[in-house]
């Protein structure tokens, strides 16, 4: 609070001084005070926008609500959805157990085999107890009777001394692990419980570690694949190491899928992997630091572009984003049928596209929202159908969260790692097993080939 003057001790020119001062002062509050009515008049405006949800923004599933469902607590107005379907025999049954009858329990005469036929057939199937197998291995020595010379036989190359765990109870313990993201204290009570090894969270921890370097050549080995190609997708998501925040980055394509545990979300950790090696075509969304990295075209999400369109239909754009929705989705579906035409279709497909493009962003947008997504796809429309130049392409970047997905899931589950060396670790085994589900490969007989050092095999085309 300014202490009042006494005026009365204030000569002339001590007046003026203070009058002055307190014009200064009321000119400072008066622009102070515009600019808080701007602050004012932006958030008010801003609370009467939608929400954003996973339908208008890149706001993620899981945040979303879903409507209940009127048909729940009565009955559905569908009726049942089918007809059911019953669990198909197996093909090759252990064993088969025909159970007849003795005498006919009617007159209580015998009955003959070869009269009997199946009245009703089924499966029943069960687990044995599960116990490990465990070998005493026992190198013995001597001393030959006639030289006197001391000998010993060496460990089998299949069971070397040092840790005595296999690799099939240790691609099973990776497997529970990374795969069905169980924590350790869980995966060391269901070790014990249902396949009777008792483990302490430090020998699984130890397993684990010992299986790095397999694990790092197999994800060198993908990445080398990668580079073989000319497309690359690429995202990225959040990761916590060691109470700092670092990034998991993905670049895949086909049948190959890389992660990599990186320290920053700029160009340097796309630079970390690609070195001096560039692509034909990238995909990605329109984050910076992904784009600027094909030598021929870059195509980015229509997915996120049109969600865009959605939240600024929703914010009261009515011009040219409803159109331009309507053209996305008709260039997403000529991208599905690209299987079927001739390159001189697609072509021309993309040229009209191209030209229904012009016609629609003619017209001035009528919000706020729609100027600012305007001038967004006037720069990005170069990078908008590439998909149809580049067969190898997709319109969207869902191949690369579906990468992530699991990645996410596991973060979720731990929380964050606790060294640089866990996540790199960890990003190379996810390499695996992403690469391993796009080859049709099962994740546990693909980390039994990583741990041999053998590498995934490519799936098979038609006629090989």
């Amino acid at each position: 609070m300014i202490p009042r003057p006494n005026l009365s001790k204030l000569d002339e020119a001590g007046k003026d001084a203070l009058i002055l001062s307190l014009v200064d002062l009321a000119n400072r509050l008066m622009a102070q005070v515009t600019v808080l009515e701007g602050e004012v008049a932006a958030l008010k405006a801003k609370l009467g926008l939608p929400p954003k949800t996973p339908e208008n923004s890149s706001v993620p599933p899981s945040r979303g609500g879903k409507p209940s469902d009127p048909a729940v607590g009565g009955k559905s107005a569908r009726g049942k959805p089918h007809g059911g379907v019953a669990r198909a025999l197996c093909d090759h049954p252990t064993a088969v157990r025909r159970e007849r009858v003795a005498s006919c329990p009617g007159c209580g005469a015998g009955l003959e085999a070869g009269a009997e036929r199946p009245w009703l057939v089924y499966d029943h199937i069960d687990l044995p107890p599960i116990l490990p197998v465990v070998t005493r291995v026992e190198l013995m020595a001597g001393r030959c009777a006639c030289c006197r010379r001391r000998y010993r036989t060496e460990a089998p190359a299949d069971m070397p001394y040092g840790s005595p765990f296999g690799p099939g109870l240790v691609a099973l313990v990776l497997h529970l692990r990374f795969t069905q993201a169980i924590a350790l204290k869980r995966l060391k009570g269901l070790l014990c419980d249902v396949f009777g090894v008792e483990l302490s969270a430090g020998a699984l921890a130890a397993m684990i570690e010992r299986t790095e370097p397999a694990f790092a050549a197999q994800a060198e080995r993908i990445a080398e694949d990668l580079k073989q190609g000319a497309v690359i997708e690429s995202d990225e998501t959040g990761l916590r190491v060691a109470k700092t925040n670092r990034w998991l980055w993905t670049f895949h394509h086909g049948a190959s899928a890389l992660v990599l545990a990186q320290a920053n979300r700029g160009k340097a950790a796309v630079v970390g992997f690609l070195g001096d090696w560039r692509p034909d075509y990238w995909l990605s969304d329109r984050y910076g630091a992904q784009m600027g990295w094909a030598k021929r075209g870059h195509q980015i999400c229509l997915a996120h572009l049109d969600r865009d369109l959605q939240y600024a239909i929703d914010c009261g754009e009515t011009v040219y984003a409803g159109k331009l929705r309507g053209l996305i989705k008709r260039a997403c579906r000529i991208g599905r049928r690209r299987p079927r035409l001739a390159d001189a279709t697609l072509k021309a497909y993309a040229m009209k596209l191209d030209r229904e493009l012009d016609t629609i962003l003619e017209a001035p947008p009528r919000c706020r929202h729609g100027e600012k997504l305007l001038r967004l796809i006037k720069r990005y429309r170069q990078h908008l159908f590439v998909f149809l130049e580049e067969r190898g392409l997709e319109p969207t970047n869902n191949g690369s969260e579906r990468t992530l997905r699991p990645c996410v899931t596991f973060r979720k589950i731990i929380g964050g790692f606790r060294t640089e060396k866990g996540a790199h670790f960890y990003a190379a085994i996810r390499s695996v097993l992403e690469t391993a589900r796009r080859r049709a490969v099962n994740p546990l007989q693909a980390i039994r080939l990583t741990l041999i050092g053998a590498a995934i095999p490519l799936p098979l085309r038609g006629g090989e």
